[in-house]
Parts: structure tokens; C-alpha cells; sequence
């Protein structure tokens, strides 16, 4: 039995700027923080003949090339497992947070799929090499009209600055906050679920293909958010987590500029609400239209309260700094 698993994550900075139409062109940069919500991949050999996926769906299948999940089905030929003369196999998949919600779940299961596939091997993979492949499984091969981030912070965990070059490689570098400043930020960052799932494809379609043609007012949307992705590296790194705080109201203001899908009444509401109750800044967390709703809070306990009041599901975390790793093998 083999059992990994891999960090979901939230967003602290340049959001956006890790799709390859921007950074092909103008190169980006985020910070993102790994936390303690995970997805979960299992493997074992069977008896049984064939190969048995189980995730939302359970299938039976007698060859790679029969799989219908596209992710799982890419991975396995990526490896090399599941062949012709191969013990049989299961595979399930469970997780902490539901898919489409805004945390990067798909990033999440390709790496921690990976990492399971790999274990079986025997290979060693370090963390560039897993969220490459991933990146190349999702983008390249399933044409997704996602970014990076959600593949290379699961794969590297902590707080994490990354710069995406127009060559296409990615460089990670730790956020260099004290202690100090660590224990506050997670202490106060708060995050609540809308009750919305969506897809992420979707809402990124937009700006991908907005992105591609070099249209004007997304590119400098993109090129703003960057900048905002730097001055909030500065604002955390110096220890001003209530400049932080307001770089992400900022930032919201310019994201939902982005996609007519990114709000709508409820999520604008609920924003408001939190604004008038305790909260620095906040924003959707992921590509928008519902997931969960991340606040920088000064008054963390008049924040909670309001936001419950309303109807909303707190989920509390803590930040996770082990990134995808194989639990039992």
C-alpha cells in the first residue's frame, strides 16, 4: 500500500500572472502558501484483473488507454504504469476541501498522483521535477487554460515566491518571513466557504484567450497585479501584515475586473459585510465565481462572527511546509 498526499494552497500575491499567455510574453511572479487541507491518493496490487480507478466515478479497466479520466490516464503512460505484464492496480482518490473551490485541487491530485506512481517505481523525484510534469500533463497534454502556481506549491509547500519566465521555467524561492510575522499571518487570515463550486477552466478561458491576443486592459491588469505581488513580498517580509491586508483589497478590486464571472451579488455582499466587520482585505481565492472567500482580519473574532451570522462555513488551517510527500509506501 502506498498511500501520498499534497497540500491544497491559497493565494498571496500576483494571482493571475502564472498563465503561460502572460508570462510567455512578460514573465510573472506570485506568492502562494501551502495549508493543512490535503488530497489524498492511494495504490495497491489487486487480484483482480485490470485496472480500478476510484474517485468520484469507479471504473474498470483493462488498459491504460481505456481510462476516462484524463489526468489519471496521462499520468499512468507518464510513469510507465499499468502496462501489459504488470501487477494489477488500484487507485483511489480522496481529499479534505471539495474540487472547484478556488484552493488548487487539481494541482494538488496530479502531484500527489504522481508522487504515488513515482513511489510505486522507486523513482525519486524532487519537488521542480514533480510540478513539471504535472504542469505537463495538465497544459500540455489536456490543453488546460490554467497557470502554474497550483502544481509548483503543492509540490514545494511553505510560503513561496515564484517567477515564471518566458522560457517556461519556474523559480521558487521561500518567502523570507520571521516567526513572528508567520504565526500572526496565519492567526489572522481567515477563510470561509460560499457554498460555490466551479470549474477553473472555465473562468480562466477568459483571460487566457484575452491574454493571447494582447489585449490591453487585461495585460495591464496583469502587469498591475504583478506589481501588487511584489509590494506584498516587501509588506510581509518587513512584517506589515496591515499593508498586506490592504494590497489584497486592492487586488480583489482589479481581479474582478478581469471576468464578469469573477463576483456576483452575493459574493460582493458578503465582501462588503466583512469589510464594515473586522477585515483588512480579502478577496475569492483561486479564479473566481464562488470557492472560498480569504480575509485579512484585524478584529479576527467580530470577522468570524459576522461572516457565520450570514451563513457562511469557516474553515480553519494552518500552513503546511512538507509540500507532496509519500505517507506510507
Amino acid at each position: 500500500m502506498i498511500i501520498t498526499r499534497s497540500p491544497l494552497r491559497i493565494s498571496l500575491g500576483g494571482g493571475g500572472t502564472d498563465l503561460p499567455s502572460y508570462y510567455r510574453k512578460h514573465s510573472g511572479f506570485l506568492i502562494a502558501a501551502a495549508i493543512d487541507k490535503y488530497v489524498y491518493i492511494t495504490l495497491h496490487q489487486t487480484f483482480q484483473k485490470g485496472l480500478i480507478i476510484k474517485y468520484s466515478k469507479l471504473e474498470h479497466a483493462n488498459s491504460v488507454e481505456e481510462i476516462q479520466h484524463p489526468i489519471i490516464r496521462e499520468a499512468l503512460k507518464l510513469v510507465g504504469v499499468g502496462g501489459d505484464g504488470e501487477p494489477h492496480i488500484e487507485l483511489t482518490s480522496m481529499a479534505d476541501i471539495p474540487a472547484g473551490t478556488g484552493l488548487g485541487s487539481s494541482g494538488s491530485f496530479t502531484t500527489a498522483l504522481l508522487k504515488a506512481l513515482h513511489s510505486y517505481k522507486k523513482n525519486i523525484v524532487p519537488p521542480q521535477a514533480l510540478a513539471e510534469q504535472a504542469c505537463h500533463i495538465e497544459i500540455e497534454k489536456l490543453g488546460e487554460p490554467i497557470g502554474k502556481q497550483d502544481q509548483y506549491i503543492a509540490a514545494y509547500g511553505g510560503l513561496t515566491c515564484f517567477q515564471f519566465l518566458p522560457n517556461g521555467h519556474v523559480e521558487a524561492t521561500p518567502l523570507k518571513v520571521d516567526n513572528e510575522t508567520l504565526y500572526n499571518l496565519e492567526d489572522n487570515l481567515l477563510l470561509f466557504f460560499t457554498g460555490y463550486s466551479r470549474s477553473a477552466s472555465h473562468i480562466l478561458k477568459d483571460q487566457d484567450q484575452k491574454s493571447r491576443v494582447s489585449d490591453k486592459d487585461m495585460i495591464d491588469n496583469l502587469h498591475f497585479v504583478k506589481e501588487l505581488g511584489y509590494q506584498s513580498q516587501e509588506a510581509l517580509e518587513i512584517g506589515d501584515l496591515h499593508k498586506f491586508g490592504d494590497l489584497m483589497n486592492v487586488h480583489w478590486e482589479h481581479k474582478k475586473k478581469r471576468s464578469g464571472g469573477m463576483s456576483n451579488p452575493d459574493i460582493d455582499r458578503w465582501y462588503t459585510l466583512a469589510m464594515e466587520n473586522g477585515a483588512v482585505g480579502g478577496k475569492v481565492i483561486g479564479a473566481g465565481g464562488g470557492g472560498f472567500l480569504m480575509f485579512y482580519a484585524d478584529d479576527k473574532t467580530k470577522l468570524r462572527h459576522a461572516l457565520t451570522q450570514a451563513g457562511l462555513r469557516e474553515v480553519r488551517f494552518r500552513f503546511d511546509f512538507e509540500g507532496t510527500r509519500t505517507v506510507i509506501s
